[in-house]
């Protein structure tokens, strides 16, 4: 499509210093939308804008998992531009790749901090500016196919992405009288640097073994395929779209085979 499908929208994304927020950093630019990152890769980030190049993007520190921090990157984001139209909390982690059994509570606990806790904040501060503002906003969190199986991830990671979509359909039944949507994007296996970094994997290692659990033969899932679903998202597109989690996944997560193999392939 040629239409700028986010002219003049500002947006947040949470976690845009690499892989899949990185992605929808550069689509929601291309698509008119004024971007602020927010994340801890001080380094990363600031390499994001300068390879954008555009007055469109900028970056702000932001521990997701601070209160004080969140709240500032939204506040300070409503100052400079007028507004907030999106807000897409990306940012998270992987945490141990340990099981159940093996798993140590300091890694479950920094897991539901930063992928549990800061994603409720970033939903919490996000909403209350588009309602102070009266503006009928998107709200994007990233889920997982482990948001809707278990057999596909660490433990405390699958614990958080099932929460995930417990705060997308709260938030959408809460804020849909503001005229404000709460949907989730969630995809399968992705070669990220995080997901790659948490298992040791090369981005073609991760990339061969989600394509041989997928139903959806021929492609491989690339961060820009996911960028694209949190762009029909934020856009007017999907106007009525509320409280949905829309699956990149190739089916997976509907089929009864497979994600107990993904899960057994990567822990190897």
């Amino acid at each position: 499509m040629s239409k700028l499908r986010l002219h003049g929208k500002v947006a947040i994304i949470t976690g845009a210093a690499s892989g899949i927020g990185e992605a929808t950093a550069r689509l929601f630019v291309k698509h008119g939308a004024f971007v602020v990152i927010g994340d801890i890769q001080d380094e990363l980030g600031q390499k994001v804008v300068s390879s954008i190049n555009s007055d469109k993007i900028m970056y702000k520190h932001c521990d997701i998992s601070d209160e004080n921090q969140v709240q500032e990157l939204i506040s300070d984001t409503v100052k400079k531009y007028g507004s907030l139209d999106i807000m897409y909390s990306n940012a998270g982690i992987m945490g141990s790749s340990t099981n159940v059994l093996e798993m140590d509570m300091a890694s479950f606990d920094k897991s539901i901090a930063i992928n549990l806790r800061g994603s409720v904040l970033s939903v919490k501060y996000a909403g209350r500016a588009m309602v102070e503002n009266k503006i009928r906003g998107s709200i994007i969190c990233t889920g997982s196919v482990s948001a809707t199986a278990g057999a596909n991830g660490p433990f405390g990671y699958t614990v958080c992405k099932h929460a995930i979509l417990g705060i997308v359909r709260a938030a959408a039944s809460e804020l849909g009288k503001h005229g404000i949507r709460v949907n989730c994007v969630s995809p399968s296996g992705v070669a990220t640097p995080l997901s790659c970094g948490t298992y040791n994997s090369s981005a073609s290692e991760v990339e061969m073994i989600s394509a041989a659990v997928s139903g959806l033969k021929g492609i491989n899932l690339k961060t820009e395929n996911v960028a694209e679903a949190a762009l029909f998202l934020a856009s007017d597109e999907s106007v009525y779209v509320n409280g949905h989690n829309l699956a990149v996944d190739g089916g997976v997560s509907v089929m009864n085979t497979g994600l107990a193999m993904m899960q057994d392939s990567f822990m190897k």
